[in-house]
């Protein structure tokens, strides 16, 4: 089947793996810069919309299929960072210590000939109550830096995990169901 080259519009090598599990490989990976601050007053939602289009919009590749996604982490209406410091993590893992939040990921893909196909997940993940020394052990292991939320659920924070309902890959950074969908929907991806 002859069909358009696709481009991932992501640094995130995670998202890179999971495409590989369900046997996508994109022709090219570019890495979009795109100001990731959220607007005063943007929910969740709004917010992961936004710059999962932002993203797909700011990746040129005329021709081609362009596959772009943002996740985050929602606390109730707030929207939580990546951690880029131990402060940063360990301000996240508190808050989210015994109690439920909401991991959100807009896919979009983008296809010169029509206009672009999105899709929202929405997946629940409680955590135990955390104890302090399980926090500075979980920051001592690296694994939540650049994390949405200040943790990796594919690391030893999975650990932390009591419940989860909805996709896994979600939480991990792209949710392969809806991805393959659009996927085949434009044509793409056949299996």
């Amino acid at each position: 089947m002859s069909r358009r080259p696709l481009v991932l519009a992501s640094a995130s090598p995670r998202r890179l793996d999971l495409l590989a599990q369900i046997g996508i490989v994109p022709d090219r990976v570019l890495a979009p810069e795109v100001d990731e601050t959220p607007d005063r007053d943007e929910l969740p939602r709004a917010y992961v919309k936004r710059l999962a289009r932002a993203k797909a919009a700011a990746v040129s590749a005329p021709g081609c299929l362009v596959l772009a996604a943002d996740t985050v982490v929602a606390a109730g209406r707030r929207i939580l960072p990546k951690a880029d410091t131990e402060a940063d993590a360990r301000c996240c893992l508190t808050l989210l210590s015994g109690r439920r939040h909401r991991v959100l990921t807009a896919v979009v893909l983008a296809a010169p000939d029509r206009r672009p196909s999105e899709r929202l997940v929405t997946s629940i993940v409680a955590f135990a109550r955390l104890t302090a020394p399980q926090i500075e052990a979980y920051l001592a292991t690296g694994e939540w830096q650049g994390k949405a939320g200040g943790y990796a659920i594919q690391g030893s924070a999975a650990a932390f995990v009591r419940f989860l309902s909805g996709s896994y890959s979600n939480v991990v950074g792209l949710p392969l169901f809806e991805t393959a969908q659009l996927l085949r929907g434009a044509g793409w991806f056949r299996p």
